[in-house]
């Protein structure tokens, strides 16, 4: 399927469809793809992610006016995490326009999560170059904001990490910690695993483009194992 089958499911309307075929292609699609006019879509991405964060805090702020600072920046952090975006991207399919090399799509790169919350962030950059920040709106509204209610509904809304501690050290009395189990990549692009344990016993592992976003995406999954 192309990005212009995308398009229609997506209910997009591109003046520049390109843009968005930009923002499908994983940097490994290109080591099977060497052609001098074809890049990937970490600058989309890059773009992509300042710009959900614009949105979600605009959201929020006029959405929740009754959220305190802290609460705000907490329910920012949950919308924008890994886990939540790269869940949004599996619901509308994402996964199935992606372009990737033949070794990571053997490795299941289509759903890795990382991989599919950062191709959510460059779409949303391709969005807003062709169309502005008024369809980006459009988007996210449509797509994210249920997942955004959702999470506004925890009776808890603290960071991801201590979330999972509070459950951990009620359940355990022990504090969980971290530890990173690889790291791949290029130094402006690296791609963390970080396991989540509690005690000596393994809870969950997480990815993110930073420690900390592994961490927490770590915590979320632990957070939801530990709570069955």
């Amino acid at each position: 399927m192309t990005h212009l089958d995308l398009q229609k499911h997506l209910h997009l309307n591109f003046k520049d469809p390109q843009k968005l075929h930009q923002a499908l292609i994983h940097r490994s699609y290109l080591n099977e793809n060497q052609q001098d006019d074809i890049s990937s879509n970490e600058r989309y991405e890059f773009l992509g992610d300042a710009v959900l964060e614009t949105w979600v805090s605009d959201y929020l702020f006029r959405q929740y006016p009754q959220y305190q600072e802290g609460d705000l920046t907490n329910l920012r952090a949950l919308s924008v995490c890994t886990q939540n975006l790269a869940q949004v991207a599996k619901e509308i399919k994402l996964s199935d326009y992606l372009l990737l090399s033949r070794g990571e799509e053997k490795n299941g790169g289509r759903q890795n999560p990382s991989i599919l919350a950062d191709t959510f962030e460059s779409v949303i950059g391709a969005i807003y170059l062709d169309r502005g920040m008024s369809a980006v709106a459009d988007f996210l509204s449509k797509y994210l904001t249920p997942s955004i209610q959702k999470i506004s509904q925890l009776q808890n809304l603290k960071d991801p990490k201590s979330t999972f501690q509070e459950i951990a050290q009620a359940k355990t009395g022990t504090t969980p910690h971290y530890q990173v189990v690889s790291q791949s990549g290029p130094d402006h692009k690296k791609l963390f695993e970080v396991a989540a344990y509690i005690g000596k016993k393994l809870i969950a592992t997480g990815q993110g483009n930073s420690k900390q976003k592994a961490e927490e995406d770590a915590a979320t999954k632990a957070s939801l194992l530990f709570k069955d």
